[in-house]
């Protein structure tokens, strides 16, 4: 077996659009190296002092929640394909408002339309991958899709690293083209199974499901942990006096590991609890050797051991909250389920920040461990409380 063969023998069997899906989000994650740049273009673009630029980046971030849940909505009233297309078409627009304003205003205008737009394609894009993928394969569907992310994120990183000497406005004019090809790749080419609704979906009270609410808190713990990392590794490693390049180092290794553990979704004996508790465990150990980590060669074994329980923990989530959804429902479902990003991008800032000042970084990584271990003892109970009435 070639290794070509061997690196594709997880996703073998899924339904070609999960492909689609996966290949146009990647390209759309690839071209999303502008956002980094956003408030450094608020600021040096447009004149905005770094108080302004703050309050309008925590209105770009608050507006992604509400545009999650009008995707959620889009999903199962209007089809999942047309939001999708207008999802990345409205990112489009903003993106190239913001290129080509010339006054301050203009610009905060179209970042709150950005914020707006930005969620819209998620619910959509996961809820057609458990659309046409039966249960047992969604944990391979959401790793090809988490794994693709993953890969293009190091990518977008190095070319924002790479273009970034250019006028920054004409970025979001490149990162709007990548959105519209995006959009036609799947207006065009989404085959005829990734079936839309025909009739209004039926009224569920999704708020009202306390399974997904708990599934909400679980999945909004492992959101937070993970945004922790995200914010605080970079500090951690300017705390060890490291060089910063060895983020991008840690990226591309965690990358790499979520790519090349695919196979272990397809492990047979394990449900999506044990999963899960196998996820929780294998970061809780990645934090406790982050806690104790004083060279970047240790980092990175770090990494590898939470990249791994990441694989397990980002995919079994979706499982859940796909499978707990009534079909009609599952796009709205899976909006609810992702407000646990938004709340994590909330809190992550302020739990990093708060316990790096009063613990150290081993403190941080020690408390936050301790958190993923009690996430993996606890699973037993998840399984009784989700179970189905």
């Amino acid at each position: 077996m070639s290794a070509v063969s061997t690196l594709m023998a997880p996703w073998r069997g899924l339904s070609p659009a999960v492909w689609i899906l996966v290949l146009a989000r990647a390209v759309n994650k690839i071209g999303a190296f502008t956002l980094p740049f956003l408030g450094v273009v608020l600021t040096v673009e447009f004149g905005a002092s770094l108080g302004q630029t703050g309050v309008i980046l925590a209105v770009f971030g608050a507006a992604t929640i509400p545009s999650r849940l009008l995707g959620g909505q889009l999903a199962d009233r209007l089809g999942r394909r047309r939001t999708i297309v207008l999802g990345l078409t409205g990112c489009a627009v903003a993106q190239l408002w913001i290129a080509f304003s010339h006054a301050l205003w203009s610009a905060v205008l179209a970042t709150i339309l950005l914020g707006f737009a930005f969620e819209i394609y998620e619910p959509p894009s996961q809820a057609m991958i458990a659309d046409v993928t039966d249960p047992e394969d969604r944990p391979a569907a959401y790793g090809l899709y988490s794994a693709a992310l993953a890969a293009a994120g190091v990518l977008a990183g190095l070319l924002a690293a790479a273009i970034s000497h250019w006028d920054l406005r004409w970025l979001f004019a490149a990162d709007a083209i990548t959105c519209l090809a995006c959009s036609v790749l799947v207006a065009l080419t989404l085959p005829n199974e990734a079936r839309e609704p025909k009739e209004p979906a039926p009224t569920v009270p999704v708020w009202r499901d306390r399974r997904l609410m708990l599934l909400l808190a679980g999945g909004t713990v492992f959101a937070t942990i993970y945004m922790q990392l995200v914010i605080g590794v970079p500090l951690t490693l300017l705390e060890q006096g490291l060089p910063k390049s060895g983020t991008g180092i840690i990226l591309a290794v965690s990358a790499v590991t979520l790519i090349a553990a695919q196979r272990l979704l397809r492990v047979q004996h394990l449900d999506d609890f044990r999963a899960i508790a196998t996820g929780y465990v294998l970061v809780a150990v990645g934090l406790v050797v982050v806690a104790l980590a004083h060279s970047l060669a240790i980092f990175l074994v770090a990494a590898v051991l939470w990249s791994l329980g990441e694989l397990f923990l980002l995919t079994r989530y979706l499982t859940q909250a796909s499978g707990l959804a009534p079909e009609q429902a599952r796009g709205r479902y899976l909006a609810v389920f992702g407000l646990s990003w938004g709340i994590a991008t909330t809190i992550a800032p302020l739990t990093v920040t708060q316990l790096l000042a009063s613990a150290g970084p081993a403190g941080l990584w020690l408390t936050t461990a301790a958190v993923a271990a009690v996430l993996a003892v606890l699973q037993p109970w998840f399984r009784k409380r989700l179970a189905p009435a």
